[in-house]
């Protein structure tokens, strides 16, 4: 894909995490890991399955945990010899919780979505069991089959991911006070003036839901046909040009707001579907983002009359898919 508008993201540090040594009582080769994680994200606590954690989206992974992620203890355990005190149950649930900087409504979506998708999947396995076999009852077959092509026996998901950092230039001359002219509380008023329109503007790009516009505003002015076929490629596998994003919200603290759509891929349709969908198998576990630039005019409420400021968005999408 050299003419790709999306480029390879680097492995993520979740999955090449190091391998941990076995505990002593444990069975051979077999490491001392929990089955469960207590993550609590921004106050609110989530129990989630080690497995379940580790299937998520690696761009999301990443985001989650920037320093990778220790899954179990080792040798190297500051609870000395005292295997009693090694154990699980002696280790106070505080003490468990691993806590992670992201938006727990974003985790729900994203495991609600998972659970739709195992449930999908399932339905279909169910409803057509020999759907996947070749030449009659041939297990080897199958697994042959399912090795070249994960798509036959896992369910995908596409996973588009935008994190967006805006700015708003203000015109000069528009009612801000110098600091060198102003009155004592002067410079107090324009400031919050400030933060006001940065407050309006993250608000206006939030109400912005729909996915693709900027991305086909970027094609109708720089005729960028790599970026359209992107575009044709998503709508043909699973989502719809007038999609919403899943999620989307304001990061806190931050001029950034941060959106995430999943989709069910699809294998089954109309003229070549399967051959479009193994395309996608590109970002199966290999992450790719492309970032530009979108500028827009806009006009927001300001003092009772009308401001207006050219507002700079600098997006960055990351695409991926992923097998449940």
């Amino acid at each position: 894909m050299s003419n790709s508008p999306i480029t390879q993201v680097s492995e993520s540090p979740i999955t090449q995490v190091a391998q941990y040594s076995p505990a002593p009582d444990s069975p051979s080769g077999q490491a001392a890991f929990p089955s469960k994680l207590l993550l609590d994200l921004r106050g609110t606590r989530f129990e989630i399955d080690r497995e379940v954690l580790v299937s998520l989206p690696e761009s999301i992974l990443i985001v989650m945990f920037p320093n990778g992620l220790i899954l179990g203890r080792g040798h190297s355990d500051p609870y000395d010899d005292d295997d009693d005190n090694n154990s699980e149950e002696s280790i106070s649930l505080d003490d468990q919780i691993i806590f992670v900087d992201f938006d727990p409504a974003c985790m729900d979506y994203v495991l609600d979505f998972y659970h739709e998708a195992q449930m999908a999947g399932e339905a279909q396995r169910l409803a057509n069991p020999n759907a996947h076999l070749h030449n009659g009852n041939n297990n080897n077959s199958q697994h042959n089959l399912g090795a070249q092509n994960p798509l036959l026996n896992k369910q995908a998901i596409i996973v588009l991911r935008e994190e967006l950092d805006y700015f708003a230039v203000i015109p000069p001359k528009t009612g801000f006070l110098a600091k060198d002219d102003a009155p004592a509380t002067g410079p107090v008023h324009a400031d919050a003036s400030k933060v006001n329109v940065k407050t309006q503007c993250g608000t206006h790009l939030l109400e912005q839901r729909k996915i693709f516009t900027a991305l086909q505003r970027n094609i109708n002015k720089e005729n960028n046909v790599a970026e359209q076929h992107l575009i044709d490629m998503l709508c043909v596998s699973g989502f719809s040009r007038d999609d919403e994003w899943g999620y989307r919200d304001i990061e806190p603290k931050k001029t950034s707001i941060v959106s995430i759509a999943l989709v069910m891929l699809k294998t089954t349709g109309s003229g070549n579907q399967m051959a479009t969908a193994q395309k996608l198998l590109l970002f199966w576990r290999k992450p790719a983002r492309k970032c530009w630039w979108d500028g827009v005019e806009v006009e927001l409420d300001q003092d009772e009359h009308k401001l207006p400021i050219r507002l700079w968005a600098r997006r960055t999408w990351t695409l991926e898919l992923v097998l449940v």
